[in-house]
């Protein structure tokens, strides 16, 4: 499905940059050509004006072109310059002298033309024309017809044809390359949300499988049981309970992470004194820690401090924090519970000295239901969703949280919050 997803991403990516640079290599050819149409036009006109300039005339008695003086100074500015052929007519379009190669096509009033002329069976060339009336006075003397070769603007227009046949195929096939290498980049995180939706579809299924599984066993046997037994129906009874509160908790906290998807309730986020939270926090754990053979220790430096959240949230999201900290460190260690006022944000450490987590796992402690090897299972109390919750919690005021661990020597969690900061 990721394959041919890809595929389709770098299909159009081709296509629709493909189609782009075509599009400009093309106008950009076009603009080329009548670039040099324009300047080729230019220099024939240039050239041609200074001809007129320098054509002389006489009257006798009407004005004549001066053959005498012009055609020997023409045929030197013809033979030092691109044109090809001059050619002067008089007023009734008869031709009276020309210079240079000149071929054979018909004379017209009209200023610019563009003529085929076969060089030969083998060759076809294209010759541009420009004719300008000679006048002097009110008086219409003649006609002069320069005629330059378009061979060096053809040439230069096959070389660009060529670059871009060849220039556009490698274009498409690099476009090509790198629209699958960006359709790879751009499917990785909807493969891996993909990837984790089914993990997590599955997990849940499995959890909610084993409960329900349980209830019914118990509540089969008690079905069958003997009426005059009572002890048995009341085990069974208990064990339903068990099972269905297990249930519950569960649907609690998946029905939590699915409406709090990265938004807070604005009618919940209010000032909030967060060591007064850290110092409830820690007056809980310490009893628990007690209990546990292990030691808690609060850092506390501050006697106040504010910042904007959800109190319930950060308190449920910490609580997990220190929970798993004392879950998973052996009798005898300790839990530490820490918070760092910096200018712009707070920093709330947990740290214990438990078995730790394996570097390999440390990417994934806050994906759904994950669980590190055998040995976070659901016997010690936990669905794998504590840390994830603790995450969305903690994202939700705009803060961040990163773990640190070494197997066989503890875990450490530490929480990034701004102090003032718009919530979502």
């Amino acid at each position: 499905m990721f394959d041919r997803s890809r595929r389709r991403l770098a299909v159009w990516f081709t296509l629709s940059m493909g189609g782009i640079l075509i599009l400009f290599a093309f106008t950009v050819y076009q603009r080329q050509i009548t670039e040099q149409k324009r300047e080729f036009d230019e220099s024939i006109y240039a050239r041609a004006k200074k001809i007129v300039d320098r054509t002389e005339y006489k009257q006798k008695p009407n004005w004549q072109l001066d053959t005498e003086k012009t055609f020997p100074t023409q045929a030197l500015i013809t033979a030092e310059s691109n044109i090809t052929c001059t050619r002067w007519y008089d007023a009734q379009k008869r031709l009276v002298k020309s210079f240079g190669q000149c071929s054979q096509f018909s004379f017209s009033t009209r200023q610019w033309r563009t003529i085929k002329h076969h060089e030969d069976q083998a060759h076809m060339a294209k010759l541009r024309t420009l004719t300008l009336p000679l006048t002097k006075g009110k008086f219409l003397v003649g006609y002069l017809e320069v005629t330059a070769s378009m061979t060096d603007i053809y040439n230069s227009q096959k070389r660009s044809r060529l670059f871009l046949a060849f220039g556009i195929p490698i274009t498409l096939g690099i476009t090509g390359i790198v629209g699958w290498l960006l359709a790879g980049f751009a499917m990785r995180p909807v493969k891996r949300s993909y990837e984790q939706l089914q993990r997590f579809t599955a997990d849940a299924s499995h959890e909610l499988r084993a409960p329900v599984a349980a209830i019914l066993s118990n509540a089969q046997v008690g079905l069958l049981a003997p009426t005059g037994d009572q002890a048995q129906p009341r085990q069974r009874l208990e064990n339903i309970v068990t099972q269905s509160k297990y249930m519950s908790d569960l649907i609690t906290n998946l029905l939590f992470l699915a409406r709090h998807q990265g938004q807070l309730n604005p009618q919940d986020v209010n000032k909030t004194n967060i060591v007064e939270l850290l110092n409830s926090l820690g007056e809980r754990y310490q009893t628990l820690a007690k209990e546990k053979g292990l030691e808690f220790e609060l850092d506390i430096s501050v006697t106040s401090k504010e910042i904007i959240g959800d109190y319930d949230l950060l308190q449920q999201a910490i609580g997990n924090l220190i929970d798993n900290a004392t879950k998973y460190t052996p009798s005898g260690g300790i839990v530490a519970l820490k918070l760092e006022i910096k200018p712009r944000r707070i920093l709330i450490t947990v740290q214990d000295t438990g078995i730790g987590i394996p570097q390999a796992d440390l990417a994934h402690v806050f994906d759904r239901f994950y669980r590190v090897d055998k040995t976070r299972t659901r016997q010690t109390g936990g669905f794998g969703l504590g840390l994830a919750i603790a995450q969305q919690i903690i994202q939700a005021h705009n803060g961040k949280i990163t773990v640190e661990s070494e197997v066989d020597k503890g875990t450490t969690f530490q929480i990034c919050l701004p102090v003032n900061s718009k919530i979502r």
